[in-house]
């Protein structure tokens, strides 16, 4: 196991803003280094030590200044540190040289969610995306690496192995870039068909989505009865995962478990996840689950709403869920917003699960429910079965031949019925 140093730097000369489509102040430089821990921690890695260091203002040359730096060198050394962790975006020159003057790997933030995902990814498709926002995060640091070693000009040793080597892997980075892309286009094409298939007939579609570690996968799990991986670790769940729900009125939907969203989540990431970001896009309803039981859970409510917000899926109807309520002292979840319902629930237990599912009935607008008097055949025993399973019966009599049902029964049902309804 690789021992780790974290880093972090706090902008005091900065003031604090709201993100887009925020509600919630951003974190603090101690509450995202802590966040940070549990990235390293589910990339393997073993934290020896956690550094904050206060600018007004980022260093060019290494982020956190020259005098910091030697302090940290001294640490590295004290801890026998495999690598540093950043939190923080660095730039190439400023990785360039804060690895030779820490003379060990330095990884930044970006770098290591990458690493998280990579380790995740189950699907091909899963790592198709992967691997495509890598190589965008990697491309400019090659490139930046090239301007440092070719010193271009025009003159006497401007050009070199060294430069032939940097083209020719840069190049071979651009092609292989083209060919991720024509393969997740031929992802996202056959993911459309799917989609029309399944509109086709109208079955709506239920996303959930929410701050990694939320507990989506194990809410996902007791509402679908499915096996999906759910772990305490971050982005245990990076494949997205569709699976039928019966709702109370029997009507049936389908729900998806999608990636956790996160702090400054890597633009290369949106861009490269997109195919699987479309089943949030086109989902007929929105269930943010949130950990009721965090301390920060309006910073992590805020940054939900801001990737809501980059992908366009911000005004789509909604359900805030608040799971882990067993771990309150009181039981009992915190008030939603106004006009958004709120459900409070323990995906562990199956606490709430129940009020939940009656919410998502209540709110569905696709395949509307209608009740109905139906005058059916005895003989046809088949039809009488199928409403009674995608129906909610409320009386059943028989008269003579014909089984006289009062039920409430979906739209798309009704279509099959329509000759047999009574007054």
């Amino acid at each position: 196991m690789e021992r780790a140093i974290l880093v972090g730097l706090d902008l005091k000369a900065q003031p604090r803003k709201k993100a887009a489509g925020a509600a919630a102040l951003p974190f603090t430089a101690e509450e995202s280094i802590e966040e940070l821990q549990t990235l390293a921690v589910s990339a393997g890695a073993s934290v020896v030590e956690s550094i904050v260091q206060a600018r007004p203002a980022p260093d060019a040359a290494t982020l956190i200044g020259s005098g910091k730096v030697a302090e940290l060198a001294d640490h590295v050394r004290f801890q026998e540190a495999d690598l540093v962790l950043f939190d923080a975006e660095l730039s190439p020159t400023q990785q360039r040289n804060l690895e030779k003057a820490l003379d060990c790997r330095v990884i930044d933030r970006t770098q290591l969610i990458l690493d998280v995902f990579a380790r995740r990814a189950r699907t091909s498709e899963g790592k198709l995306q992967v691997e495509l926002a890598q190589l965008n995060y990697l491309l400019p640091r090659l490139t930046g690496h090239g301007a440092a070693m070719s010193r271009l000009g025009g003159g006497i040793g401007t050009r070199g192995p060294g430069e032939t080597k940097l083209e020719t892997d840069r190049r071979r980075i651009y092609r292989r870039i083209q060919k991720l892309e024509n393969d997740l286009e031929t992802v996202r094409a056959g993911r459309g068909i799917q989609r029309k298939q399944r509109q086709s007939v109208p079955l709506a579609t239920i996303a959930l989505v929410g701050y990694t570690n939320a507990g989506k996968s194990t809410l996902f799990n007791r509402m679908t009865r499915a096996d999906v991986l759910a772990d305490a670790k971050m982005f245990a769940t990076l494949d997205p995962t569709v699976r039928h729900i019966m709702l109370p009125s029997h009507r049936r939907a389908l729900m998806s478990d999608t990636v956790g969203f996160i702090r400054n989540l890597p633009t290369t990431l949106v861009k490269a996840f997109r195919a699987t970001l479309e089943e949030v896009i086109e989902a007929s309803l929105l269930l943010h689950v949130v950990d009721a039981s965090s301390p920060h859970v309006e910073q992590y409510m805020a940054e939900v709403s801001s990737v809501l917000h980059e992908i366009d899926a911000a005004e789509k109807p909604q359900i805030l869920v608040w799971n882990k309520t067993d771990l309150l002292p009181d039981g009992i979840a915190r008030g939603g917003k106004p006009g958004l319902p709120a459900v409070g629930v323990s995906a562990r237990n199956g606490a709430g699960v129940e009020a939940l599912l009656e919410t998502v009935d209540r709110l569905m607008v696709l395949d509307p429910i209608t009740r109905v008097h139906l005058k059916i055949p005895v003989s046809d025993g088949a039809l009488i079965h199928r409403i009674h399973e995608r129906g909610r019966v409320s009386s059943v009599r028989y008269d003579g031949d014909s089984c006289v049902l009062e039920a409430e029964v979906p739209e798309s049902l009704l279509r099959s019925l329509e000759r047999y309804l009574s007054a």
